[in-house]
C-alpha cells in the first residue's frame, strides 16, 4: 500500500477506536490493537511493515520528551533510591531470567538473551497511556522508571547481538559500553539543552520557541547516536531540564500553543503504534509455520509469567533499601503495593523496536538464529501486556485498597493561597512603579481579596467534603441512616439557574410565553440588561486609560506570581505537577488581557 493510504487507514483506525473504547469501557490503547489484529487479517494489510527506525527515530523522541516534560523532578530526587535500581539491576535480571527460560524451550543462548534485552524493559509509553488511574506516586515512580530503563536494555541488547555475530565481549568492553551508554546519553541531552536555553531566551516569538522545542527531542537523540551513546536517555535528560527551565524562557503565547499542540500529536503518535503493533504480531504470526507456533505460544507465556514474577520478587528483595518516609505501612499494604506495581510494568513500543532492530540476513554477517522467533515473542509479550495487564490493572487497583491522597490538592491549594497573597502584599508597589492610579490599585485589590478568599473557600469546601465523605462510609459500615440528612426542601426548578444554582436575585429576567406543541402555552424567561446609560461619552479617554493601567497592572502581578510559585517550586514546597497545573492558568489570564493579537 502507499503511504497516503496506510496514513489514512491509521488515521480512520484511531479515529473509530477513539468513537468505540468509550462505549465498550476499554482503555483506547487496547482498543487498538484490537483494532490492528483484526486489520491484520487482510493480506494486503498485513504487509504494512513497521521500520525500527521509524520508532526510534520518529515516534520515540516525540512520546518521550513529551512525557518528560509532565514528569515530576521531585519526585525522582524523592524516590531515586527506588528508580535506580529498578532502572538498572532490575532490567538485568529481567533479561537474564527471560534467557533462562529460552534456553529451557531450546533457543541458542544468544539469541536468549537478545530476547530477554527486548523484553526486559517495562515501556513508558505503555505506562502513560494505562496507568493514569494509578496513586499519583505510584505512577510517577513507574513513569520515571520506564524512562530511564531503556538505556540499560540497549546496552544489553547490543552485547548480546555482538556476541550472536562472533564478537570478542570482555568485561572492560561491557563496561565502556555501559558508560558510554550512560554518561554520553546525558551529556548529549544536556548539550542540546543546554544549546536550547540559550536560544529561547534571545527571541520571544511563538513560532521560533515552539520549533525550538520541536526540534531539542530530535536533536539529542541524533547527537547520542553519534557518540554510540543511547538516544533514548538523551531525550528524556533533555526534557527534564527544558521542563525546569521553560518557565522562564518561554512565553505565555507559546506555552499554550505547546499545550495544545503536543498532546494532540502525541496522541496521534501513540494510537499509531498501537494499530501497527496489532498488524505486526498479524505478520510475524503468518511468517512462521504452523508447527512452530505452539511452542513460541509457549514460551510467550513463559517468558510473561517470567517478568511479572522476577519484577515482583525484585520489589521484594529492593524493600529493606528503601528510605521509609511518614507512617510504615503494613505488610499487607506493602504486598499490594508490590502486586499493582507488578502488573502496572507493561511493555510497549521500545521493545518492539528492539525486537525488529535484530539484523537480518547480509551477504557479510548473515542472519541471527531466531529472528522470527524474537519478534513473535516480543510481540506476544506486549499483547499479553496490554490485552490482559492492562483490563486487569483497575481491578487490582481496587483491590490494593490504598487511601486517598490529598496531597496534590492540598499544595495546589497552598501554592494558590500564596501566590494571591503575595501579589496583593506587593500590589502598592508594582502600581507606583507602573504609574497606576488609586481607582485601580483599589480594584485590582478587591479583585485580589476575591480571588484569595475564593481559594480558602475551596479548601475548606474540600476539607468539608473529606469529613462528609469519611461520615458517610461510617454511617454505611454501622448500616445506620445520617440523622442530619434529609434536611430543608429542594429548590424548585423554578428557583434554580444555570447547573442547578440558584439564580442571583441581582439578575432580572422577563417572562414571555411561545406556543407549545400541544396547543397550550410555555413560559420563557429571557434574561435582559438592568442597567443601561445613553451618557457614555466615547470621544473621553478615561475609559481607556484606566483599562490600559488595569491590563499593566494585572500583568505585573502575574509576573510576581510566577516568581513567588516557581521559588516554592525550588524550595520543593510544592510539586512541578502542580506549578504546571497553576501555570497554565496565569497564562491563559495573560493571553486574556494582551488579547488575541498578541497571542498570535
Amino acid at each position: 500500500m502507499e503511504g497516503l493510504e496506510v496514513t489514512v487507514l491509521i488515521g480512520l483506525t484511531i479515529l473509530v477506536g477513539a468513537l468505540i473504547a468509550p462505549r465498550v469501557r476499554l482503555a483506547l490503547p487496547l482498543v487498538l490493537v484490537i483494532l490492528g489484529l483484526l486489520l491484520g487479517f487482510v493480506p494486503q494489510l498485513r504487509e504494512i511493515q513497521l521500520p525500527p527506525e521509524t520508532v526510534l527515530l520518529l515516534f520515540l523522541p516525540v512520546m518521550l520528551f513529551w512525557e518528560s516534560l509532565t514528569t515530576s523532578l521531585r519526585s525522582i530526587r524523592r524516590d531515586f533510591r527506588y528508580i535506580l535500581p529498578m532502572s538498572t539491576v532490575l532490567v538485568v535480571a529481567s533479561a537474564f531470567a527471560v534467557a533462562g527460560v529460552g534456553l529451557l524451550f531450546g533457543m541458542p543462548w544468544e539469541t536468549a538473551l537478545i530476547l530477554g534485552a527486548a523484553v526486559a524493559p517495562p515501556d513508558a509509553t505503555a505506562v502513560a497511556a494505562l496507568g493514569r488511574l494509578l496513586p499519583r506516586r505510584m505512577f510517577m515512580k513507574l513513569k520515571a522508571e520506564s524512562l530511564t530503563n531503556d538505556g540499560t536494555a540497549l546496552v544489553l541488547y547490543a552485547i548480546a547481538v555482538s556476541l550472536a555475530l562472533g564478537g570478542n565481549i570482555t568485561p572492560l568492553s561491557v563496561t565502556m559500553s555501559v558508560l558510554t551508554s550512560y554518561i554520553g546519553g546525558i551529556a548529549a541531552g544536556a548539550v542540546i539543552a543546554a544549546l536550547g536555553y540559550l536560544l529561547l531566551r534571545r527571541t520571544s516569538s511563538t513560532v521560533v520557541i515552539n520549533v525550538t522545542l520541536l526540534l531539542v527531542p530530535f536533536s539529542a537523540f541524533l547527537l547520542a547516536e553519534i557518540v554510540h551513546a543511547s538516544g533514548v536517555l538523551a531525550v528524556v535528560v533533555a526534557g527534564l531540564i527544558v521542563a525546569y527551565v521553560s518557565p522562564r524562557v518561554t512565553t505565555a503565547s507559546s506555552r499554550r500553543q505547546a499545550d495544545a499542540a503536543w498532546p494532540f500529536g502525541v496522541f496521534l503518535l501513540n494510537g499509531a503504534l498501537f494499530v501497527l503493533i496489532g498488524l505486526e504480531v498479524q505478520f510475524v504470526a503468518h511468517e512462521i509455520s504452523a508447527a512452530a507456533i505452539g511452542r513460541l505460544v509457549l514460551i510467550t507465556l513463559g517468558v510473561w509469567a517470567t517478568l511479572l514474577v522476577v519484577r515482583y520478587l525484585f520489589q521484594l528483595m529492593n524493600m529493606p533499601f528503601q528510605r521509609r518516609t511518614g507512617t510504615r505501612p503494613s505488610k499487607g499494604a506493602r504486598a499490594r503495593s508490590m502486586a499493582v506495581s507488578t502488573v502496572a510494568g507493561m511493555r510497549g513500543a521500545v521493545s518492539l523496536a528492539i525486537a525488529l532492530s535484530v539484523p537480518a540476513a547480509s551477504a557479510t554477517e548473515g542472519e541471527i538464529a531466531g529472528r522470527d522467533e524474537i519478534v513473535f515473542v516480543t510481540a506476544g509479550v506486549i499483547l499479553l501486556s496490554l490485552l490482559v495487564q492492562g483490563p486487569l490493572l483497575p481491578a487490582i487497583v481496587r483491590w490494593a485498597r490504598f487511601p486517598v491522597d490529598h496531597a496534590e490538592d492540598e499544595e495546589y491549594e497552598l501554592a494558590e493561597r500564596a501566590i494571591s497573597g503575595a501579589a496583593l502584599a506587593a500590589l502598592d508597589d508594582l502600581a507606583t512603579e507602573h504609574g497606576v492610579g488609586q481607582e485601580i490599585r483599589d480594584k485590582v485589590r478587591a479583585e485580589g481579596y476575591q480571588m484569595l478568599e475564593f481559594s480558602n473557600a475551596r479548601a475548606l469546601a474540600r476539607e468539608q467534603e473529606i469529613v462528609d465523605a469519611e461520615a458517610r462510609a461510617l454511617d454505611q459500615l454501622l448500616d445506620e441512616p445520617d440523622p442530619l440528612g434529609a434536611t430543608g426542601s429542594e429548590p424548585t426548578g423554578g428557583e434554580l439557574g444555570i447547573g442547578g444554582v440558584p439564580a442571583p436575585a441581582s439578575l432580572s429576567a422577563d417572562a414571555d410565553t411561545v406556543p407549545a406543541p400541544d396547543g397550550g402555552e410555555v413560559e420563557v424567561r429571557t434574561l435582559q440588561m438592568i442597567a443601561t446609560s445613553a451618557d457614555v461619552d466615547v470621544m473621553q479617554r478615561s475609559p481607556l486609560l484606566r483599562h490600559e493601567e488595569h491590563t499593566r497592572l494585572k500583568l505585573a502581578l502575574l509576573d510576581r506570581k510566577r516568581e513567588v510559585l516557581l521559588g516554592l517550586r525550588r524550595g520543593g514546597t510544592v510539586d512541578d505537577l502542580v506549578v504546571r497545573r497553576i501555570s497554565a492558568r496565569l497564562d491563559l489570564e495573560q493571553v486574556r488581557l494582551q488579547g488575541i493579537e498578541e497571542y498570535d
